[in-house]
């Protein structure tokens, strides 16, 4: 069971509290309905309520980097939206001491047909900064926006990647005390993204608070000390993030239960399949379910790297066959093949099956990927005498996200112990090593 909110008495000073806010629309069937009820005609209600936070209390410590994840519509945006002051709430109260800078939603805060220079100027003066403070910080933004010319072409000529790169070069280049980040990261390329987080790190070293809202499960889980989980404008819960992540895991799946005492039990499950699969074979045999657990056994699409867990299939057979063959691969999203194994390699099932029989396979595998997404293909197929035949095929069938706060090169991570030790020690332990 987790806790709906941590106790944070004497833990650090408050940047951001977060109490009670809720935040109500009204939504109407059309524009007209809207104009009606104002205007009083019929004397009939023509909305109906959404609550896109319902009480929601928050505390941020300063110097945290905290994290803030949910499903689509959870509320998310509207909280980080609320806390920078671009929305106000309906109830409840938001405090924040210290400077905050926002990055909100791509080039907000951007006249599209200002030049990049313009718009900084722009943005510098709606936070409150002099021409020339702005003119001390020019370089250092121009140097990490890194666009070249295009500083002077209108933004509005810029390709999304560009328009991240500048928004958050003058984001984290105003001395914030408080940076706020919502999603835009998602935009840039990697090389841009790898020098972002690395900002992030020099902010958490300097003592700021970062808060951002990311789906990128590993970033969340590297960068950030605590996370908060939203759903459908609720707080469930709060804590370190790889319990946060688990959860949310299992809200993405239909089992989350804000009480639940038992772990595992099935729910309502929507596995990320693909909707355009490819699939051929005899026909002697097919693939009726194929799905993820985790080491929890609880249905999933997450796994965490180093984890336990289970591919599964179920296949029923309409011809006798002396001996199928059950196979799964892993490929990453560019098509390579990266692993994958089947049942005669691993000697596990060499017996005939009959017409009107259902195997359920199973895999079970230590996560070693790097974090990242990926996509498994099933198969089941056999030999006919010395033919070989494919039953049945299913290409990319099932996509799978690998959460890692760790990657190392290539493919996959080896589990390398590393030690560093003085030479002379070393020598000492291993006498007749050879010498360079």
């Amino acid at each position: 069971m987790m806790e709906k909110q941590e106790q944070m008495t004497g833990q650090g000073e408050i940047a951001i509290a977060v109490k009670n806010v809720k935040k109500l629309y009204k939504l109407y069937d059309n524009p007209k309905d809207r104009l009606k009820e104002a205007l009083g005609f019929g004397g009939k209600v023509k909305h109906k309520i959404h609550y896109a936070l319902k009480g929601v209390d928050m505390e941020i410590r300063r110097g945290e980097t905290v994290g803030i994840i949910g499903t689509n519509g959870s509320g998310k945006s509207t909280i980080l939206k609320i806390i920078t002051g671009v929305l106000n709430p309906t109830e409840g109260e938001v405090v924040v001491d210290g400077r905050i800078s926002a990055l909100l939603e791509l080039g907000a805060g951007f006249n599209l047909e200002y030049n990049g220079i313009e718009n900084v100027y722009l943005n510098g003066t709606m936070m409150g900064f002099s021409q020339k403070e702005i003119e001390e910080r020019l370089p250092a933004i121009l140097e990490f926006a890194d666009i070249g010319d295009y500083v002077y072409q209108p933004v509005k000529t810029y390709s999304s990647g560009m328009f991240v790169r500048l928004a958050f070069a003058v984001a984290i280049n105003i001395e914030p005390e408080i940076l706020i980040v919502d999603e835009a990261l998602s935009v840039g390329d990697v090389f841009f993204q790898a020098k972002c987080y690395h900002k992030f790190e020099e902010f958490k070293e300097m003592g700021k608070t970062i808060v951002f809202v990311s789906h990128d499960l590993s970033s969340i889980s590297k960068y950030c000390d605590r996370v908060y989980l939203l759903n459908q404008g609720e707080i469930l819960g709060v804590g370190k993030p790889k319990a946060m992540i688990d959860a949310y895991k299992r809200v993405l799946v239909g089992q989350y239960e804000e009480d639940e005492e038992t772990e595992g039990e099935q729910g309502t499950v929507k596995d990320d399949v693909n909707p355009e699969i490819q699939d051929y074979g005899s026909g002697q045999a097919k693939i009726l379910e194929y799905y993820i657990t985790d080491d929890r056994g609880v249905r999933t699409n997450a796994v965490i790297k180093g984890t336990e867990f289970t591919v599964h299939m179920k296949v029923r057979f309409t011809d006798v066959l002396p001996a199928p063959i059950f196979a799964m691969s892993f490929k990453n999203v560019q098509g390579t093949e990266i692993t994958g194994t089947n049942s005669m390699i691993e000697k596990a099932f060499l017996e005939s099956v009959q017409a009107g029989q259902v195997k359920a396979v199973t895999f079970t595998q230590k996560m070693s990927l790097q974090g990242g997404e990926y996509l498994i293909s099933f198969g089941v197929t056999g030999y006919n005498g010395d033919n070989f035949e494919v039953y049945h095929r299913l290409y990319d069938a099932l996509h799978v996200t690998v959460v890692s706060d760790k990657n190392t090169v290539g493919f996959y991570d080896m589990d390398t112990r590393v030690e560093v030790k003085d030479a002379a020690e070393q020598d000492k332990i291993i006498p007749f090593a050879r010498k360079a």
